[in-house]
């Protein structure tokens, strides 16, 4: 019988570390605030064969929150960045039964951005756990019971209608495309499945109008929100295709933060749009959408 995910906690101090221990978590050994000061910050989880854990949010807005509430997401009330400068970080998680849910059955955190886990199964949520802490970047990973695939994609502006897209099975990419940039927020959100004949197949950035009417005449889907809006920069445009003639179905994609990273998910075999989709505003976050399948 296979072994779900089915709680997760955070653990602020050695007490807390105790505590955890005697009811029966397992400790992941990386500390969350690593290299950022404050508190020495571990996620723990439990396994079991029912009641499985299916999404993972993290909210670093207090706005990000009502969305996840009203459609029974569980927060662990205790901040990520504890004791350090970075966001007010909180997990959330949930266990859902919609088609688009499908059962995570390992988990794992890593200080580096190690791209190579794509290869393996892994899928990576987007959200910097030292976001703005300084310190290293830190990544929840997940793997899931099954191959899954992203079959729908959307994106909005601010928070007022994330109860339905939670509701109806999406998950945010929990990073604002518009970060530093001084626009609204801004998030994509997807679903998955285990078809693969539903997947997306392609993805791809327009940073002008000459690559918008480019896409559209190729048959690309537009994701109708420009993911520069109100920031002074070029219109950014998010594409996909899912003719199945048309490439490998995609089992993830994320945002990725700084060039530097480019170099290392590309040898890993991830795909990089290599257009920053903060272009033509004054971030100094230069943020890439990357897919791997």
């Amino acid at each position: 019988m296979s072994k779900y995910i089915t709680d997760l906690q955070v653990s602020l101090d050695a007490t807390e570390e105790s505590q955890l221990r005697a009811q029966g978590f397992k400790k992941i050994d990386v500390n969350l605030n690593k290299r950022a000061g404050g508190n020495c910050i571990y996620l723990w989880f439990k396994t079991g064969s029912c009641g499985p854990i299916t999404r993972i949010q993290f909210s670093f807005r207090s706005e990000m929150e009502k969305g996840l509430n009203d459609t029974g997401y569980t927060k662990i009330n205790k901040d990520l960045n504890a004791g350090a400068c970075g966001d007010y970080i909180y997990l959330w998680f949930y266990k859902g039964t919609t088609e688009y849910d499908v059962p995570i059955v390992d988990i794992e955190v890593s200080t580096e951005d190690e791209a190579q886990k794509f290869r393996f199964g892994w899928d990576r949520v987007a959200c910097d756990l030292n976001r703005d802490a300084g310190g290293k970047m830190i990544y929840l990973w997940v793997k899931r019971e099954k191959p899954t695939y992203i079959c729908d994609i959307t994106a909005t502006e601010g928070f007022g209608g994330d109860d339905d897209y939670f509701q109806n099975g999406f998950i945010r990419v929990d990073e604002d495309t518009n970060r530093g940039a001084g626009g609204p927020y801004i998030f994509i959100w997807f679903r998955l499945t285990t078809d693969s004949q539903k997947a997306v197949r392609d993805l791809q950035i327009s940073i002008s109008n000459g690559e918008y009417d480019r896409f559209q005449s190729q048959g690309y889907q537009l994701v109708n929100m420009d993911l520069n809006k109100g920031t002074g920069g070029n219109q950014v445009f998010l594409w996909f295709k899912k003719d199945p003639q048309c490439s490998n179905a995609i089992k993830d994609f994320t945002l990725i933060v700084g060039r530097s990273f480019i170099k290392p998910f590309e040898r890993a075999g991830v795909n990089v749009i290599e257009k920053s989709l903060n272009t033509g505003n004054c971030s100094n976050y230069d943020m890439y959408l990357c897919y791997y399948g």
